[in-house]
């Protein structure tokens, strides 16, 4: 017997602490949302709620564990009932219990609801009575094909939304090779400054801009032209124009034909 009562002190005392963590945990939240309404934000509501949402289990994790004895076959007997204020109630409430009297006894020690409260539940039990097995197995099966329908919508939409995102956050260009072509066009970084073959003098490289010009340059003399040394020379009015004898330039394989101007295209 005294071991039993130890274990429901210990019991007690347990619940106690944790439901006053879930009172203070609900007066911070309530202080919050009468005085700091103005600048609370949704993120700080949902910590909140996350709070007093984890103490709830904590609370129902001591009622159900093993040491822990069942409550409900405990029996509370008011030993002593006085209309005189009492200063001990007051503060184990907190001030809300100034008196333990017949008018306030039956409120805080009811083990039964309401009397609305128990008139809606026995209507409930009534109606549910009635529906045969086969109506009400009907019900249940629609109620979670519904939340079936219901729980794979919202994961499509949560799919959906992640690759989207994924897809928005994708990179689709590198940045060192970015770097490296603006480096290459600014700079001449990592261009070749070999003297392109066949070329009349060397090219100095001094400045930063030499190499590419001088990639440019032998890129243009690699092409073949058309109109070569070997080929016959354009016609410029009946007199060949002959390119071999003029170094530095390119040979040239477009022929221009210039007709004679003797009728002024306005004369009849």
């Amino acid at each position: 017997m005294q071991r039993e009562e130890k274990q429901l002190e210990l019991s007690l005392e347990a619940l106690i602490s944790q439901v006053a963590d879930l009172k203070n945990s609900l007066v911070s939240f309530i202080y919050k949302l009468e005085n700091e309404y103005d600048r609370l934000t949704w993120p700080s509501v949902l910590d909140s709620f996350a709070l007093l949402s984890g103490q709830l289990n904590t609370l129902n994790k001591v009622l159900k564990h093993e040491k822990t004895p069942l409550m409900r076959n405990q029996v509370i007997i008011p030993l002593v009932l006085s209309p005189d204020r009492d200063e001990e109630i007051m503060r184990q409430t907190e001030g809300r219990v100034p008196v333990f009297s017949h008018e306030v006894v039956p409120d805080h020690l009811r083990t039964k609801p309401d009397p609305e409260v128990e008139e809606q539940e026995k209507q409930l039990i009534t109606d549910a009575t009635r529906i045969s097995s086969d109506v009400a197995q009907k019900q249940i099966q629609s109620l979670n094909k519904m939340c079936s329908n219901l729980l794979e919508k919202i994961s499509k939409e949560e799919r959906e939304s992640e690759s989207g995102g994924l897809r928005q956050n994708k990179q689709t260009f590198n940045p060192a090779d970015t770097n490296a072509l603006v480096a290459a066009v600014a700079f001449g970084k990592g261009l070749s400054n070999r003297r392109p073959p066949g070329s009349g003098g060397p090219v100095q490289a001094s400045q930063p801009g030499a190499s590419a010009i001088i990639a440019g340059a032998s890129g243009i003399q690699q092409v073949q032209m058309s109109g070569a040394s070997s080929q016959q020379q354009p016609m410029l009015g009946g007199v060949q124009m002959s390119q071999a004898g003029q170094p530095g330039k390119i040979p040239s394989g477009i022929k221009t034909n210039i007709k004679s101007a003797s009728m002024h295209p306005y004369q009849r």
